[in-house]
Formats: structure tokens, C-alpha cells, sequence
């Protein structure tokens, strides 16, 4: 008897129990979602308990017979749901307005949503990448940051987030994790990802953690072509798969796998993750016991595309052990060799069951079973105003990290005179004005150098672009000629607005004070200039290990600065103007 109740209950929690559930959650809450998991899984046709394993991408920046082509099959492949791509906030809350209202079952809305919804919608407000996140120490602001993310997803009508990235990012050659990462110690990556996750589902935004089993250690694009990760399984279980077994168990509702070969995990040569069966339903599945969604990464990455037909991917994923295949370029395809899988005894009906029985109690759990219009009225102003600058200047404060102040000049001393040469490629124009609120700030182009007087105190800014996270971060010769030459007979103040790989080949050992703002943009500058005049406290911390000299988890605090004279204080930013003083 006590063997039959442990069947029972296995086959259950196999069904009943999936990874994300609303807190406090009753035993009659419970019971009402399942009867309400049933009621629907039995009204569905085999077609389209299929169409429920099923995403696709809807963009707005394409043409009408893509819009189209969306709708049919919406209406006829009968799927579980879309990722929204780029890049109309209102024509996307349309468009999901109308295709909700033509589902028998509720859509599951999904989008890349990092930063923020400013990673697919451009007039969106952008949060830091997680490589910023991954430098603050107060890891509950990373909560309130994605909980306003949340907060923007639920006014676009999207459910879940495709995020956070848990890859341990330990190639500083990385060419698309990167900036995506929180960092390189493992430790670092599970206690900000933990943080960015809860944010979401606090507020009943799915999480999805990426790229199992570890995109962190590739020097290829996936997007382009299959990155292989050759370490043997010691090295994988300490760095690569570590994030993802310490989150296992923390109620995170997904996990994207990624187009990865992993020649210790798949012996078949060439077979991606996302297609392996040893490793989504042997490890992921059966030795880590993961019960959340299980999504496969976009299916149009040149990774797979280029090696399958669409379509047979869709199967060949879903025999793997995925539950959702996410950007399916042939939906129709895909579904009749599933069933045709079905058929020849290749997967068993149970397996649809399982999957399906997932994603609906997932949905349910959502709110998705009581589906209301979402209103366009002003959506690019609700997803771009003054509490989204405040969030994100928070960040960026909380970020600063200081990696030496070998001289003490910081904070900056609000009676003293300071030049400031900008380098890079990007703007610089913000961190400027803001500085000259509360100091003398005289502007030198890189060709006017020379005309610094000897022993000056320099700002030196690294402006890299800032416009996407996969941007190139090594500084150009040139600038490091001129930090160089600088640092020979001025006290130098250098500020890194870009990656802290930027500083891999840098010699800083001539520079008195170094420090890291990690992007470029206008919260980052204002963030960093108040930081600068001692308005917040600087104490982030390296995120990552950028060389033998820059080591994970340096960095120094350095306290606000309290005026003993409040008059002189007043005196003092009555006199400044906030134009940039050019000489």
C-alpha cells in the first residue's frame, strides 16, 4: 500500500506541482487550479494539446503578411503562445488584444526582457545589464528593479520574462553573454539571479534562467554557428552547471536551454543541448528532479537552423525532453511529426500530457485564466517616466566601483578646479553637466592636452557605446596613449564607462584613482557624477575577473561627504553653473 501511494503521488507532482506557484498558496487554491488544469487539458483535441508547445515571434517593425502570417497561425496551429520581438509597444498590446481573444486557450505572452522592455521596445526605459547588477552588494535592489520590470510587463500584457541570463561568464572574449552575465564567481551569479527571479515572480512575472547548461565559457555567437563548451564534467559541475543547480530548487518556473555542444554531457558529436535527451531529460529532468517549464532557446539560431529542418527541430526538441519550443519557424511541421512520433511509439502520449498539464497550471497560476484587454492608452509613457530613471540611478550608484584612490581624491573637492578629457567613441556630454553642479569642471578634447597645466587633477572618461550589450569593449590605442601620457605629470582620475574588460590591457599602475561605471548612458553618468561629488556612496564590487591584477570582488567604499559648513556648501553651488566650462 505505502509503494502504491508513493506512485501516486509521484504521477501526480509530475503534473500537479510545477516549479512557480504564487505564495501562500492554499490546498483548496490548489484544488482549484487542477480541476481548472483538467477541465481544460480534456476540452482540447490532441491538435491542440500539441499547439500548446508552441511559441513564435511577433514583430511590429515587419510587414503586413508577417502580421499575417502570425494570425493564421494563431487561428489555425492553435499555439500556446508568442515572444514579443521589436518594437511598437501599442500595435503589440493590439495584436495580443485581438490573437487573445481568438484562443481557446490563453496565450502565454513572452519577451527578452533583461533590461528591461527596452530590449525589444526602443522607447522603453533601459535598465542596467547584469554585469552592472552583478557589482552591487545590496542584492535586494536587484529585486526592486525587476519588480518594476514586472510591473512593465504586466502593463504590456506579457507573462513571462526570458531572463535572468545564469551564465557564468568566465571569457572575457565572450561574443553575447558578457554583459549579459552578473559576473564570474559562481556565488555572485546565484545570489543576483535568485534576486532578479523572486523580483519577477513576486509580482506573477514568470522567470526563465538561460542558457542551461552554461553559455559562459564560449568565444561563438549561437546565434551564428554551435559554440562548443569542451570542459570535462568536474569543471562543468563546479562553474558551468553550478548557477543552475543551487536554483533548482527556489521556485524559478523556467529554464531555457541553450544551442550548446557539450561533448562531456552528449557523446553524439555535434548534438546541441537543446536537442539532447541526456541532457534535458537525463540531467536536467531526472538527476537535478527540475519540474518548471523546460524551453528550448530560439529555434531560428543559426546554431540549429543551420544543421536542421524547421520543423524537424521542433520534434526533435520536444523528443529531448523540452516542454516549449520557443521561436518555431514551422509550427504545422512540427506538430504532425510529434504526432507522428506519438504514433510510432518513438514518445508516449504521456509525455504530451506532462508538458502540456505544465504550461496550462503555469498559466492558471498567471492569472492567464481570466484573460482582460490590455489598454495602448499611453504605454510609451507608463514604460518611460521619472520612477524608471530613479530605479535605474540607484543602480548605477550602487554599482560604482572604485578600484584604487591612491592619492584620496575622492570624493571630489567642491572648491577645487578639475579638467576633464573624454575618450571613446560615445557620448559624454551628461556626465559633464552633472559634474559641474557641484565642482569646477574645465572641458579638454584629446588634442588640447597639452595646454593642462602640469600637475592638474584630470578626469579621464572611457565613453564606450553604450547602444547594445554586445559592443566591443577594448579602448583604442589612441586613448591609451593619451591616459599614458597624462598620467606622466597629471594626477589622473580614470572612469570607465564600459565593461571593467576594458581595463584587461591597460597599465593603471601610473593612474591614482580608478574607477568603474560599467555603461554609458545618461542614468549611469548622473549616477556616477554624484557619486564623484560624494552625494552617494560608492561600494560596488567587481563583478568579475578581468586579469591577474583585477581580481572578482575588489573594489573600495568611499562614504558620502557631509558638508561641516552648510552655508559654504550653499555658497559653493550658488557660484557653479551648470554649463560645462570650456577653455
Amino acid at each position: 500500500m505505502k509503494r502504491l501511494s508513493l506512485i501516486i503521488i509521484t504521477f501526480i507532482s509530475q503534473f500537479y506541482f510545477p516549479q512557480y506557484q504564487p505564495k501562500n498558496l492554499s490546498s483548496s487554491d490548489l484544488k482549484k487550479a487542477n480541476d481548472w488544469v483538467d477541465k481544460t487539458y480534456n476540452a482540447l483535441s490532441q491538435e491542440e494539446k500539441i499547439g500548446q508547445l508552441f511559441i513564435v515571434a511577433l514583430y511590429t517593425n515587419k510587414d503586413k503578411a508577417h502580421i499575417n502570417q502570425i494570425r493564421n497561425i494563431v487561428l489555425n496551429d492553435k499555439i500556446g503562445g508568442l515572444i514579443l520581438m521589436q518594437d511598437d509597444a501599442a500595435r503589440e498590446i493590439n495584436l495580443v488584444n485581438e490573437f487573445q481573444s481568438q484562443s481557446k486557450v490563453p496565450l502565454m505572452i513572452g519577451m527578452d526582457a533583461e533590461w528591461g522592455v527596452f530590449q525589444r521596445i526602443a522607447k522603453a526605459h533601459k535598465y542596467p545589464w547584469a554585469i552592472t547588477l552583478g557589482a552591487i552588494q545590496d542584492k535586494n535592489l536587484i529585486h526592486d528593479m525587476s519588480s518594476k520590470i514586472a510591473e512593465d510587463c504586466k502593463r504590456m500584457g506579457i507573462n513571462w520574462d526570458f531572463a535572468p541570463v545564469v551564465d557564468v561568464n568566465t571569457n572575457p572574449n565572450n561574443p553575447i553573454i558578457g554583459n549579459r552575465s552578473f559576473g564570474s564567481d559562481v556565488n555572485n551569479v546565484v545570489s543576483s539571479a535568485l534576486a532578479y527571479s523572486n523580483g519577477l515572480q513576486d509580482n506573477k512575472i514568470l522567470a526563465a534562467i538561460k542558457h542551461f547548461p552554461g553559455h559562459g565559457d564560449t568565444d561563438t555567437d549561437s546565434h551564428l554557428d554551435l559554440p562548443v563548451v569542451s570542459h570535462n564534467i568536474e569543471r562543468l559541475e563546479k562553474t558551468e552547471l553550478a548557477p543552475f543547480k543551487a536554483l533548482m530548487d527556489k521556485g524559478i518556473g523556467g529554464v531555457m536551454v541553450a544551442h550548446l555542444y557539450v561533448p562531456s554531457l552528449e557523446s553524439k558529436k555535434g548534438i546541441p543541448a537543446s536537442i539532447s535527451k541526456k541532457i534535458v531529460t537525463g540531467l536536467l529532468k531526472e538527476k537535478y528532479g527540475y519540474k518548471g517549464l523546460i524551453i528550448t532557446d530560439a529555434l531560428n539560431m543559426g546554431a540549429v537552423a543551420n544543421k536542421f529542418k524547421a520543423g524537424e527541430l521542433d520534434a526533435l526538441a520536444f523528443k529531448a525532453g523540452n516542454d516549449i519550443m520557443l521561436f518555431s519557424q514551422d509550427v504545422a511541421t512540427g506538430k504532425r511529426l510529434i504526432q507522428k512520433a506519438i504514433d510510432n511509439k518513438e514518445i508516449p502520449q504521456s509525455r504530451v500530457e506532462e508538458s502540456v498539464k505544465k504550461i496550462l497550471l503555469t498559466k492558471y497560476f498567471l492569472g492567464l485564466d481570466q484573460y482582460s484587454n490590455v489598454n495602448p492608452e499611453n504605454i510609451n509613457d507608463d514604460l518611460n517616466n521619472d520612477s524608471h530613471s530613479e530605479i535605474a540611478q540607484k543602480m548605477y550608484s550602487n554599482a560604482l566601483t572604485l578600484i584604487k584612490d591612491d592619492k584620496k581624491l575622492l570624493p571630489l573637492d567642491c572648491k577645487e578646479t578639475y579638467y576633464y578629457v573624454p575618450l571613446e567613441e560615445a557620448a559624454y556630454e551628461t556626465f559633464l553637466n552633472q559634474l559641474n553642479t557641484g565642482t569646477t569642471v574645465i572641458l579638454k578634447k584629446a588634442s588640447d592636452i597639452n595646454s593642462i597645466p602640469a600637475n592638474s587633477k584630470v578626469i579621464v572618461g572611457f565613453h564606450k557605446d553604450n547602444s547594445t550589450a554586445y559592443k566591443p569593449y577594448k579602448i583604442s590605442d589612441s586613448g591609451k596613449k593619451i591616459l599614458s601620457d597624462l598620467s606622466k605629470n597629471q594626477t589622473v582620475i580614470l572612469d570607465v564607462f564600459g565593461s571593467p574588460y576594458a581595463l584587461k590591457d591597460i597599465d593603471i599602475s601610473k593612474v591614482s584613482t580608478v574607477l568603474v561605471s560599467y555603461e554609458n548612458n545618461d542614468d549611469a553618468m548622473k549616477a556616477t557624477a554624484n557619486g564623484l561629488l560624494g552625494q552617494t556612496k560608492i561600494w560596488g564590487r567587481l563583478p568579475v575577473l578581468v586579469n591577474d591584477n583585477l581580481k572578482f570582488g575588489m573594489g573600495m567604499d568611499v562614504d558620502t561627504k557631509i558638508p561641516t559648513n552648510q552655508t559654504d556648501r550653499k555658497n559653493s553651488s550658488e557660484t557653479k553653473n551648470s554649463k560645462t566650462v570650456i577653455e
